[in-house]
């Protein structure tokens, strides 16, 4: 298949998937502030943070307050990150590649991006933020689910499969990071119930507080760690979702796992590789935070090298390198 092609539905599975995240970890916040003392004030730079559009933000804003946030990552077009961003780029690759996907799925991007556009055109007012976060959710898995049940699984479908787990790879290491290591104040909270608080939005964040409450019951920092980080079943555990990822990558080119044949299943093979065999006591030695700085630059690393393998052409390659 044309490479641009692959490239469209790579991207275009990408930008649902982080339209669908950010829904998520502001719905979530919303939840933590009900729970947190009296006092202690809202936490909205964090969700910034975990974008990583801190400078962005305070180009066009001066507070970090809940009305510049929420509507950063909402409604800003200015924002390439936002939501209404993201379903715009996500329908535009979904536009160029009607072909290549059903029907279905071009009928939900469409819908979900008017869905947005309508609300910002209303002036950006979210009366009931849980339903509507929840509506852009359920809007993302629909659109999913109708990939995975209404396209082939081809070529075409395992270039968005790769898309999406590496997106959801990526968010759920900023959401351990950022909402965790941003919003604790003070060591001071480390095991007190508003320790507690903090873990639980991180579970929420990532939809896994009820699997997370089924296997380990209490609240518990390297329980959370495990499940989340290095757990193979759950769907949105950094380990799984590079299970998947190259599961796709091998099947699309052919390679046996423990081979490659080009730099992604190489780059790709060796993080997936140091997950397998890591545990918890090896990333608490090593620091949370740092472990997940190195890990989101080498999914930096992976994603770029998927680029120059499938995407991008030899010549201007070439030619930028000389």
């Amino acid at each position: 298949m044309l490479s641009r092609v692959a490239e469209s539905i790579h991207w275009m599975a990408r930008y649902v998937e982080r339209a669908e995240n950010v829904a998520r970890i502001m719905d979530a916040n919303y939840h933590m502030i009900l729970d947190l003392p009296a006092g202690f004030g809202g936490q909205w730079e964090p969700l910034i943070v975990t974008t990583g559009d801190e400078e962005l933000f305070k180009q066009f804003y001066d507070e970090f307050n809940r009305e510049n946030v929420v509507h950063f990552l909402t409604f800003d077009d200015r924002n390439p990150n936002s939501i209404f961003s993201c379903l715009r780029q996500a329908r535009e690759n979904a536009r160029s590649v009607r072909e290549w996907i059903s029907s279905e799925m071009w009928q939900q991007i469409n819908t979900f991006y008017l869905m947005l556009k309508d609300a910002a055109r209303q002036g950006g007012g979210i009366e009931l933020p849980h339903d509507f976060f929840v509506e852009i959710m359920m809007a993302s898995h629909l659109f999913t689910g109708l990939a995975e049940n209404t396209m082939t699984h081809d070529e075409a479908w395992r270039f968005g499969r790769l898309g999406y787990m590496l997106e959801r790879a990526d968010k759920t290491a900023r959401i351990i990071d950022v909402k965790y290591f941003i919003l604790l104040p003070s060591l001071d909270y480390i095991g007190t119930p508003f320790d507690h608080i903090l873990w639980g939005s991180i579970l929420r964040s990532a939809s896994a507080f009820e699997m997370y409450r089924k296997r380990y019951g209490q609240i518990a920092p390297d329980e959370i760690i495990d499940f989340l980080v290095l757990n193979a079943e759950f769907p949105r555990a950094i380990h799984y979702c590079l299970i998947m990822a190259e599961f796709s990558l091998r099947t699309i080119s052919g390679t046996m796992r423990g081979r490659f044949s080009n730099r992604a299943e190489k780059t790709l093979g060796r993080l997936l590789a140091d997950i397998d065999y890591i545990s918890v006591e090896d990333i608490k030695t090593m620091g949370l935070h740092e472990f997940i700085d190195g890990l989101q630059t080498r999914l930096n690393d992976v994603s770029d090298a998927v680029f120059d393998t499938f995407f991008s052409i030899p010549e201007l390659r070439t030619a930028e390198q000389s």
